[in-house]
């Protein structure tokens, strides 16, 4: 071997050592860096990057979050506009709040808006609706006595009845609706609006004919049920049971004293 080919030898040898160790080097800083980066960074940068990593993302608080700090239905009802969980799958309808007495001593509480409710912005308008006008004229009430609201809020597509993750998120608001008009009554018109605000699965005849304690909040009431007036446009066998279970009804709100007066039937 001649002196030239020793040198190269010996010169790659130790730039093998060096690149190995160069990368050894590389290796033990990238480790380092990632373990505690922050000592080689100047302290005003760290400052920087310990109160960005600090601070919490802004964002407005939900309008579902804020249902408590309502203090009047109007306030409600400005809130609820602006709640996309109240609405449906179906596209443009409009909030259907609530109608009527504002300190009423019974609410009445249907299932969700059809299109007349969902065109006029007010439930129970349609045929239903003047059912229920004319089943509380028997009783002696018309609607300037009562308050009446749904579970749902928006119109669901084709009238089917509400899901139950539609009910559950409508639910708050009618919670709120109630605590804020402090009712001693509430008749639930049919199945579905009975089931959601008493929390069950009980068929509506058996929950019939009697009083069913009700807690909202700190508010404490009682809950009638009775047939939702569609149900009695379809079937006309069910109205002589509803009108047994609207009597029922009237001769509670006399036994509260319940208010605005009605007059005592014959």
């Amino acid at each position: 071997m001649t002196m030239s080919e020793n040198n190269g030898n010996t010169f790659e040898e130790h730039s093998s050592d060096l690149t190995s160790q160069l990368d050894r080097s590389i290796d033990i800083l990238r480790q380092e860096l990632e373990e505690f980066g922050d000592i080689y960074l100047p302290k005003q940068s760290v400052s920087t990057s310990n109160s960005q990593g600090n601070q919490q993302p802004s964002s407005s608080p939900s309008p579902m979050n804020t249902i408590d700090t309502c203090k009047t239905l109007d306030e409600l009802e400005a809130l609820a506009e602006t709640m996309d969980d109240l609405k449906t799958d179906l596209e443009g309808t409009r909030l259907v709040f609530g109608d009527g007495n504002p300190n009423a001593d019974l609410v009445i509480v249907g299932e969700a808006p059809g299109a007349n409710e969902d065109k006029e912005g007010i439930p129970f308008v349609g045929r239903a609706g003047k059912l229920l006008t004319d089943i509380l004229s028997a009783i002696h009430m018309d609607r300037s006595v009562v308050y009446i609201a749904n579970i749902l809020k928006h119109r669901p597509p084709e009238n089917r009845n509400p899901s139950e993750e539609e009910r559950q998120r409508s639910l708050p608001l009618l919670h709120k609706q109630l605590e804020l008009i402090q009712p001693k009554m509430v008749l639930c018109l049919g199945k579905v609006s009975a089931n959601t605000l008493l929390g069950n699965s009980t068929a509506l005849g058996e929950l019939r004919g009697e009083a069913h304690p009700l807690h909202v909040g700190t508010h404490q009431t009682e809950c009638w049920v009775t047939y939702h007036p569609a149900a009695l446009l379809r079937n006309p066998n069910w109205k002589r049971p509803t009108w047994e279970d609207v009597q029922l009804v009237q001769k509670r709100y006399l036994e509260l004293q319940c208010q605005p007066d009605i007059l005592q039937s014959s």
